[in-house]
């Protein structure tokens, strides 16, 4: 009876009408998100600046350019809704309705990003395994078309999750839960494919008596997949199998639940910094821009070493001066 007392603090946290938890307001994880997307917002658009503007579109890059637009889709999401958790927190007026549609929109650029990481893995394992059919019958623009079909399924999920939930109208919990299904089926069946095809790829360079030569390109891959299944997978284990069985949260499931969003933010944030880094692998003491930094990144030829140009250029000495 106690006004001061926030009922946050005395009742069991249930879950809204579609499916994201009432939780109680706490500060810490909405300012890491905060500054978490504030980080991956900068990188993504430099990516997507120098992917978009100054380089030439090739089939990885496109892949590359959409991943970077629905991981700061996904950022801004998770930046607005944080922003108004903070606010709401301080008494300043924040709809409600707000918070939930910014958490229920952020489930779109969730699942392109691993669309686009699945695909990515999987035409790498192709180009391996089998590379004369690859590059003899993939169509010049697959990769635009694949983000586009992403894209659209994307979207349409997300439309038909928001109708049944009830925001577009009234709430429909059994055609909710049946959409929540596909959904989550959708979700394991590209987490078996990522994993799959990049299991695959790892064992083909690693392993075999034809090993392919180890190209930055595969190392971004690797990098981007390992930090996703880190980071990003948690958010969509915590969505779409613990919220479809309907489950009466309290606070210490709240808790995992901004755990795992600002483990998210950072698997968005964390690409652009892996294709940087990988980029500029042995560069350290060369002063390049990042354009090149970034096509570097990219590039799918084994790099010389050191040792290999010394020997090369030894071998070639004396076969001058036998000659």
């Amino acid at each position: 009876m106690d006004p001061t007392i926030s009922s946050h603090n005395t009742e069991p946290t249930p879950l809204n009408e579609t499916g994201h938890p009432n939780c109680s307001p706490i500060l810490t994880p909405s300012f890491l998100v905060l500054i978490t997307a504030l980080v991956g917002l900068a990188g993504n658009s430099i990516v997507l600046w120098l992917l978009g503007f100054h380089m030439r579109r090739k089939a990885i890059s496109v892949y590359i350019l959409n991943l970077a637009l629905a991981d700061s889709f996904f950022l801004c999401c998770h930046f607005f809704d944080s922003l108004l958790r903070i606010i709401d927190f301080y008494g300043i007026y924040a709809h409600k309705l707000s918070k939930d549609i910014l958490s229920s929109a952020a489930i779109i650029p969730y699942i392109s990003g691993l669309s686009i990481l699945s695909a990515i893995s999987t035409e790498r394992c192709l180009s391996v395994l089998w590379p004369i059919w690859y590059h003899c019958h993939r169509p010049r623009n697959m990769s635009a078309i694949i983000c586009t079909l992403i894209w659209v399924l994307s979207f349409l999920m997300g439309i038909l999750e928001w109708s049944f939930s009830g925001f577009l109208g009234e709430t429909h919990h059994h055609l909710w839960k049946k959409v929540n299904f596909i959904i989550t089926a959708f979700l394991m069946f590209l987490l078996l494919l990522l994993s799959g095809s990049s299991l695959a790829l790892l064992l083909r360079i690693l392993c075999g008596s034809r090993r392919k030569p180890l190209s930055r390109l595969y190392v971004t891959v690797f990098l981007t997949v390992m930090v996703y299944l880190i980071c990003g997978l948690p958010l969509g284990l915590y969505l779409f199998l613990l919220y479809w069985f309907r489950a009466h949260l309290h606070h210490p499931f709240c808790q995992i639940y901004q755990v795992t969003a600002v483990l998210s933010c950072v698997n968005s944030s964390a690409n652009p910094i892996v294709y940087f880094l990988v980029g500029s692998f042995r560069q350290l003491r060369k002063h390049q821009s990042l354009k090149i930094v970034l096509k570097k990144a990219l590039e799918d030829t084994p790099e010389e070493t050191d040792f290999t140009d010394s020997h090369l250029q030894k071998t070639t000495e004396m076969s001058e001066s036998r000659c």
